[in-house]
């Protein structure tokens, strides 16, 4: 091996892509003016590394999601996950970004109870997780304590329709606004959810010609996940999208890659090289003279 001995880890490279150095960072009020225009992209991420290869993709948003306590911590549902770990993964997770817009969830009972607790909360998401805004799940419920945040300079998203920490009231992750009274509710809840101070909707789990007439109704954008594509943007969980499960397949998820086979395969071909001692090999091993 030439060069020097020393072992280099996490150090940065320069960007991959040309076209990425004219890239700014994406701030809210360039989202907000995406209204109606080129939709826009929010992928999650739960660290630097794949925080750093969305950047570098042209995502716009990242979302550091409380879906890290299914996909990252192997829970049946998100509300396990504490204010700690969402400040823990966005601050890697920011760590890893040049360009996109970081938004950290806000967990289950963070933001609920007092619009003091919601604030707190937040707070610590932007000063400890470095993140640039959070989501609060919730319509018309929560609008009093999506005011009080963003009265304090830190922007929020809204999420409304199908919200997981509501999950076992909905009786499960349901399809939600298919009759005409639960759709009217949501329309209400985006709207009221839009006037307290939201800069954009996250739209989840609703039928897609609603999710079109309530982004027609906001002056904000609309971001879907399972709402059609009449949103002014769309967001996947960053595992779905590269297949990292084995058997969960969604409707609403498109798989642009087989990840989980791929790791597989990648991992059987190393215990292989390790159980034929073909790995490490000469390039892979350091000499002891100097600069060996």
């Amino acid at each position: 091996m030439s060069g020097s001995n020393e072992v280099k880890y996490g150090q940065p490279t320069a960007p991959t892509s040309g076209a990425t150095s004219t890239r700014k960072p994406v701030t809210v009020p360039e989202i907000r003016a995406r209204k109606g225009g080129v939709p826009l992209t929010m992928i999650t991420a739960y660290d630097a590394t794949f925080a750093r290869m969305l950047d570098e993709a042209g995502t716009d948003i990242l979302l550091v999601g409380d879906s890290l306590g299914m996909v990252v911590q192997g829970n049946p549902d998100t509300l396990g996950v504490s204010v700690d770990d969402v400040v823990y993964h966005c601050r890697a997770v920011a760590s890893g970004t040049r360009y996109a817009h970081v938004v950290g969830d806000m967990p289950f009972l963070s933001y609920q109870v007092t619009p003091e607790d919601a604030l707190r909360n937040a707070g610590r998401v932007i000063a400890q997780g470095r993140a640039h805004a959070v989501k609060l799940e919730g319509g018309s419920a929560i609008a009093d304590t999506i005011a009080r945040v963003v009265a304090a300079g830190i922007p929020v998203m809204g999420h409304v329709g199908l919200t997981p920490q509501a999950v076992h009231a909905m009786g499960g992750f349901k399809v939600q606004g298919r009759d005409a009274e639960a759709a009217a509710r949501i329309v209400d809840d985006a709207r009221v959810v839009a006037e307290a101070g939201a800069y954009a909707v996250v739209l989840e789990g609703i039928p897609g010609e609603l999710a079109t007439r309530i982004t027609a109704a906001l002056d904000v954008p609309t971001i879907g996940i399972g709402a059609g594509v009449g949103c002014d943007g769309q967001v996947l969980v960053c595992y779905d999208l590269l297949g990292m499960t084995a058997n969960l397949r969604p409707r609403f998820v498109k798989r642009y890659d087989e990840g989980f086979e791929r790791v597989v395969a990648a991992a059987r071909a190393f215990g292989a090289d390790v159980r034929a001692r073909v790995f490490p090999g000469d390039e892979h091993t350091f000499g002891a003279g100097k600069g060996g």
